[in-house]
């Protein structure tokens, strides 16, 4: 035989015998593996379904893979109990992708491999307000501190000990960010450690939550891969490189996270108040609206809350009234008979903002239901001419993230003069929506999907229950980093 026919035929059966790459895997099967943690900065069970900064990045890397190989593919989420479960699933191979909003350290690279990074964040340690700010690394001796085992956190307390030997923590295996500042907050420990994004967002269900110490700043976020998946990792560089040129990872950032940046420490505090104390004489009202126009009970109870305080007697200066602060003509044209008729309102006003919605069917979720919450406050005129305004700016006039600086030009002449509805005081929808968004947040994550249902008929605290009623691993929620 000749020589050339040999080195053929041994590259040949080199070939045929060489072990499928994990990029090759999943376009074969058609199934991609992602290990996530269920928390309301990575990924949970919300109105429509899986949502969370990590499932939209995960999704929309997913319609790349489809897009560039043109095979279908399917997402089997899996979630972690605790961090050295995520690490565990990448090394067996059980799991190919880890979207957990994981900090990139060197402890970790040596175990498995990180993709770009998506997003920075600090470490900040938390306390409660009037418990004592503690504002050197000396005023922790003594004290509880209690950190996610695995985690990042642990690395920097280790850190930590060269210039303060006495630093001292419990790491705990089975707590997520959640239970830790819950624990927090209801003082069965002194303080915790956790990212600013977590914090941010944890912070407007429970506000008395406080910085006190930030340890560390530019942390990177990144999915995390099993070593030896260049190829797969490759595709995932790529889609990174498109998301950030197109905008779509800040559109994911300012979905989840552009209503944290207006904390109001009283309405806040307001909020859970009445929750506890109004919530409970109207949530079968909200049910029922729930089912009648199958929108999430929470996103009406939002809405409610932030036209009445879920006051059936309000009235304001313009007129309107009731517990969705109905006009005369509109509570007519629904047959509402009553507007003071909590009732009546809440079904009206559910039905009103369908109407809404469905009018907005050109608008992909999630920015429809922004763009519907901003026509419910300033009127569907006025939104639209918004869109008018960006479609003569060249921008995308299907994205709340453009659109929520479109509006307040409708309060300048310049601008107003140019769409047929005229002036508009543009600055309230914004608010309005960041305020709905706020109120929605906090009551899903006081809440699940149904047993709260039942909580309430025999206990009207939910606020005090609310360890109970956060969604666990078990069933699925700008993304804490761990």
């Amino acid at each position: 035989m000749k020589r050339a026919t040999v080195v053929l035929l041994a590259l040949i059966m080199s070939t045929c015998s060489r072990s499928p790459s994990t990029l090759e895997e999943v376009l074969e099967t058609g199934q991609l593996r992602v290990i996530t943690r269920n928390s309301p900065t990575t990924l949970y069970r919300g109105p429509f379904g899986y949502e969370g900064p990590e499932y939209d990045r995960v999704e929309a890397f997913r319609a790349h893979l489809e897009a560039k190989h043109g095979r279908p593919i399917e997402v089997d989420y899996q979630f972690a109990d605790s961090l050295a479960e995520i690490f565990s699933a990448l090394e067996s191979r059980s799991a190919h992708i880890a979207a957990a909003s994981l900090t990139v350290t060197e402890e970790r690279q040596q175990r498995v491999d990180f993709g770009p990074a998506y997003q920075e964040v600090s470490q900040y340690l938390v306390y409660k307000l009037n418990t004592g700010r503690p504002r050197t690394l000396q005023a922790l001796q003594g004290k509880r501190l209690e950190v996610m085992a695995t985690s990042s956190f642990a690395e920097t307390l280790r850190g930590l000990r060269a210039e303060e030997p006495a630093l001292a923590w419990t790491e705990n295996p089975f707590a997520e960010t959640s239970d830790l500042l819950q624990a927090v907050h209801e003082q069965t420990i002194d303080y915790t450690v956790v990212d600013s994004n977590d914090y941010y967002v944890h912070r407007y269900y429970m506000p008395d939550l406080r910085k006190a110490i930030k340890l560390k700043e530019d942390d990177q976020l990144a999915w995390a891969f099993a070593t030896g998946t260049e190829a797969l990792q490759a595709q995932a560089a790529e889609f990174f490189a498109q998301a950030e040129q197109s905008g779509l990872l800040a559109q994911i950032n300012d979905r989840y996270y552009g209503h944290t940046n207006r904390f109001d420490y009283v309405g806040t505090r307001t909020f859970n108040r009445h929750v506890d104390s109004r919530l409970p004489d109207y949530l079968a009202m909200f049910r029922d609206a729930s089912k009648q126009t199958g929108f999430d009970w929470r996103l009406l109870a939002a809405i409610g809350y932030q036209e009445s305080h879920w006051d059936p007697d309000a009235v304001s200066p313009t007129g309107v009234r009731g517990l969705m602060m109905l006009t005369r003509s509109t509570a007519g044209g629904l047959g509402v008979e009553n507007r003071r008729d909590a009732a009546q309102s809440i079904s009206a006003g559910s039905q009103y903002f369908q109407n809404i919605y469905n009018r907005l069917d050109d608008i992909p979720e999630p920015d429809r239901i922004w763009f519907a919450l901003a026509a419910y406050n300033i009127g569907y005129g006025h939104l639209q001419d918004a869109r008018r305004l960006a479609r003569m700016k060249n921008l995308d006039d299907d994205r709340w993230l453009v659109i929520k600086d479109m509006l307040p030009l409708l309060t300048k002449s310049e601008w107003y003069s140019q769409v047929p509805h005229g002036y508009a005081r543009g600055w309230e929808p914004v608010g309005y929506v960041n305020n709905v968004r706020t109120y929605f947040e906090i009551l899903s994550w006081l809440t699940t999907e149904e047993d709260i249902f039942d909580e309430l008929e025999d206990e009207p605290d939910i606020i005090s229950d609310a360890p109970s009623t956060i969604q666990t691993a078990a069933t699925p929620a700008d993304t804490s980093s761990t």
